[in-house]
């Protein structure tokens, strides 16, 4: 039986005291969100939380859970936090050639790969509901 060829990856919207949000620029992808793949026995909000700290070396604590995005296609479910910076700053890593924290509108702009921005978008909206997209 081979192994199963799925990604799980997780990543967080992180809002600071300012109701600024994180972005990190990658090389590929530009500025997003910073978040990366779940290691094997790790909690989805633990790699949330180490993501984001490699990423960026800001620290976080989960606020809540946002939603599942399923690229069907490709194997990969990505999975979605909201999340306040509790320590750290916005730094450039071995992972990001930047972070920073931006104005929620100037963040928005900045963030142009894929469906990312829908992602932040969906997280900031004050309602509860659990978002599930395939794509």
């Amino acid at each position: 039986m081979s192994r199963s060829k799925h990604f799980v990856s997780a990543a967080a919207v992180v809002l600071n005291d300012k109701n600024e949000i994180l972005l990190i620029k990658g090389p590929d992808r530009g500025w997003e969100m910073p978040g990366g793949v779940v290691e094997e026995g790790e909690s989805l909000s633990q790699a949330a939380i180490r993501e984001t700290k490699e990423e960026s070396g800001v620290d976080i604590e989960i606020i809540r859970f946002c939603g599942i995005y399923q690229n069907v296609k490709q194997s990969i479910c990505n999975t979605l936090f909201l999340a306040k910076q509790i320590g750290g700053e916005p730094i450039a890593t071995e992972e990001s050639l930047q972070s920073g924290f931006f104005p929620i509108e100037d963040a928005l702009k900045m963030v142009t790969f894929m469906n990312f921005r829908d992602r932040i978008e969906t997280c900031l909206k004050i309602n509860e509901s659990l978002e599930y997209i395939e794509f």
